[in-house]
């Protein structure tokens, strides 16, 4: 079923938008449990000076996986073509010749070996409708279209099986991202931080994970600029599945309800990989099957200052 978080008076409650009858869970992924009703109500109101929507729950932190070995190495490529043009001529010359993917843009080894995710600024989320800035320090906005998820019961050192069943929802996720800051910040060692830090977004609705888990690798999508789709996606070939992952992240670390994961940009999700950048004015859609869609307009504080 479709869950929808809305404003009524002084309360947040869930509005269920497909199914006449629905018994709210123990856990459930409108309850924040390390936030209070005041600061929950203070945040949805600072998001709706901004959109008609809210966020369908409060992650309490995030953790984005990379699953995808096809987007690693498309968007690798993409961030040759823009920023370091020589090594791309030099990669796709050789990939001509090879018929293989240049060494250099596949993962790394641990790719391969085990999940991998990195931690980011559950706080900075905005619903779908919000308008996205381009941070003052880039000049290169991208999106990532990705599937999310949240736990609605805890989690330690977890079977795979285990792991499923503390899962509550999904989301349509989108990771935006700097990516002129990006890669600079992953050759220092410590991963994404201000390329990453700065807004996260997600559908208005949430679906229960009963209805999608039984088709998580069927899922399809589709990214539109300015109204003209530029790219469709498809859940398939993710490295680890869904269960691997949680049960990953539980080893020897517990896991609370409310925190929320992301898969990692599928196929074809992100600008750089098909050479499609954001500019201010554009209307950025995201859609992912019966899931839901996420809207922006992106923006620049500088000439929005300037024509003021």
């Amino acid at each position: 079923m479709r869950l929808r978080r809305v404003r009524v008076g002084n309360r947040l409650e869930l509005q269920v938008l497909d199914q006449q009858r629905w018994t709210r869970p123990k856990h459930s992924p409108l309850t924040n449990f390390a936030f209070s009703e005041r600061w929950q109500l203070a945040t949805a109101e600072r998001h709706l000076m901004h959109s008609e929507h809210l966020l369908p729950f409060q992650p309490i932190s995030f953790r984005d996986f990379m699953l995808y070995e096809r987007h690693t190495i498309d968007a690798s490529r993409g961030l040759l073509q823009r920023f370091h043009p020589i090594q791309y001529r030099i990669a796709t010359a050789v990939e001509a010749v090879s018929r293989k993917p240049f060494a250099m843009l596949k993962p790394k080894p641990l790719f391969y070996r085990r999940p991998m995710y990195y931690m980011s600024n559950h706080l900075t989320f905005v619903p779908s409708g919000t308008p996205i800035e381009f941070p003052t320090y880039s000049k290169a906005l991208d999106y990532e279209l990705e599937i999310g998820f949240v736990l609605t019961a805890p989690l330690l050192d977890a079977s795979p099986a285990q792991a499923l069943e503390a899962i509550g929802a999904f989301v349509v996720l989108n990771d935006c991202s700097a990516r002129d800051v990006q890669r600079a910040e992953m050759d220092s060692g410590f991963g994404p931080q201000k390329s990453k830090h700065f807004a996260s977004s997600m559908s208005a609705t949430a679906v229960t994970a009963d209805e999608v888990l039984p088709r998580i690798d069927e899922l399809h999508g589709s990214v539109a600029i300015n109204g003209t789709t530029v790219s469709t996606v498809t859940s398939k070939g993710m490295r680890w599945s869904i269960g691997d992952v949680l049960a990953h992240a539980s080893r020897s670390e517990q896991l609370y309800p409310g925190e929320m994961f992301g898969t990692g940009t599928l196929p074809g999700g992100s600008g750089m990989e098909i050479g499609k950048w954001l500019r201010p004015g554009d209307t950025l859609s995201m859609t992912l099957d019966d899931i839901g869609e996420i809207q922006h307009t992106i923006t620049d504080r500088q000439l929005t200052q300037e024509s003021q």
